[in-house]
């Protein structure tokens, strides 16, 4: 009996009884058992605590601007699974995917696969058959140990390094790095998009044989007044370049890190600057600082982590306003609210805490934020709410014409907003 989509997602969360397993062990037989398929002649890497998805946009709509075929594989989803592999612009159909779940399936045999590694083999798979010039994978934890990596990237990008899934990639920011850095390969590339990365990621990437291009170092940027800039390579290559669509300070540094891969790739690929402006014009992502109303101007924003946070404050102190921000804020389980709360701190006015342990286990009750909030902003004005949906009619509903409402802090916060816009 064939199996629907929706089938065979339940299924995979069945197969394997933990649902986070890192290793290549399991994944690389069954990969090896299909072929090695290679998704792409050039494959490009992209790694890092925050801003993958938004390189992995970028260097697509680079990519595509200049005439080349690209696929996509990024993770997780917001509304629909669909979206997690991308090719030529288009979300993978229904048919595709279980037309690979089930040539996964039989290549697998007794050897058992985690949800995300059926996703990531039936990536592999579609771009494989697609006939692409250029494969972008977005790692989904950490690097050494994850699924993405038993490919052999051309370059890999590692955007930055901050605190996050501290259970499974260490409780610091070098131990961290030490894991991201596995996604690169000896006398390859490896783009590091931070002017400051820890130690820990510069010395495995050394000890790996990569060739470093560092942001500060390898390549700059420089922003003029009215958001335009500059990014300039060592070997003296300078592009002028209109201010990136993606709203937020950060994305310069994201969209630097996306030209040095590609400048790094040179002449294997030709991306002239007028593709390169023609992304940065019209290249925009879901859940990143999103608008879903103007009046008032209402975002949403997957970010749930300190440096996520730091972002948006950033992008708030950067943002002229005359009325308040106010914040829809919900949290798993595993992330450091205490630091998120404090990243934003006074900016809030008022916090609608929103619960997601009704959307998944992994999900945090709005009592436990109210917790967290008490002990770093005492007096703090909240309000507590089951879910998202609540929280975000109580937000509106308190909202001036002139107030930011910022909805962030899960994937679950910007899918559930986005699937009631």
């Amino acid at each position: 009996m064939t199996r629907s989509l929706a089938e065979w997602l339940a299924y995979q969360e069945s197969v394997h009884a933990v649902g986070i397993d890192m290793g290549l062990e399991r994944v690389g037989a069954v990969w090896r058992a299909m072929g090695s398929p290679r998704p792409a002649p050039l494959v490009i890497t992209v790694g890092g605590t925050n801003g993958k998805g938004s390189t992995v946009a970028l260097l697509e709509g680079m990519l595509r601007a200049a005439g080349y075929r690209v696929g996509c594989y990024t993770s997780p989803h917001l509304l629909h699974y669909n979206e997690r592999v991308r090719i030529e612009g288009r979300d993978a159909s229904d048919d595709a995917l279980v037309a690979s779940f089930e040539r996964i399936e039989s290549a697998r045999g007794e050897i058992p696969q985690t949800y995300f590694e059926f996703g990531t083999l039936a990536a592999l798979d579609l771009m494989a058959r697609a006939g692409l010039d250029v494969a972008i994978l977005e790692v989904g934890l950490g690097g050494r140990l994850d699924a993405v990596n038993i490919v052999d990237a051309d370059v890999a990008v590692i955007t930055t390094i901050d605190l996050d899934h501290q259970a499974w990639l260490g409780g610091d920011r070098d131990s961290i790095g030490r894991e991201k850095a596995g996604i690169a390969r000896a006398d390859t590339p490896a783009i590091v998009g931070e002017r400051e990365p820890p130690a820990g990621l510069l010395d495995a990437l050394q000890g790996i044989g990569a060739r470093i291009e560092r942001a500060g170092e390898a390549y700059g940027v420089a922003i003029d007044d009215d958001g335009a800039w500059r990014w300039s390579h060592r070997d003296g290559t300078l592009y002028r370049l209109p201010r990136p669509a993606l709203d937020a300070p950060v994305q310069y540094a994201n969209a630097a890190a996306a030209i040095a891969a590609l400048h790094a790739l040179r002449p294997r690929l030709d991306v002239p600057p007028d593709a390169i402006a023609q992304a940065l014009r019209d290249v925009r992502v879901a859940g990143r600082l999103q608008p879903v109303a103007e009046r008032p101007l209402t975002l949403v924003d997957v970010g749930h982590n300190p440096q996520a946070a730091r972002a948006l404050a950033e992008w708030i102190d950067a943002t002229p306003r005359r009325g308040r921000v106010l914040a829809v804020y919900g949290a798993l389980s595993d992330k450091d609210t205490a630091s998120v709360i404090a990243a934003l701190g006074t900016r809030v006015a008022h916090w609608y805490l929103a619960g997601l342990d009704r959307d998944t286990p992994r999900g945090l009750p709005g009592a436990a934020l109210a917790e967290s909030l008490a002990t770093v902003l005492p007096g703090a004005a909240h309000t507590v709410f089951p879910t998202v949906s609540p929280a975000w009619a109580a937000a509106r509903e308190a909202a001036g014409d002139d107030d930011v409402l910022l909805l962030f802090g899960s994937f679950f916060v910007a899918g559930a907003a986005l699937a009631s816009t």
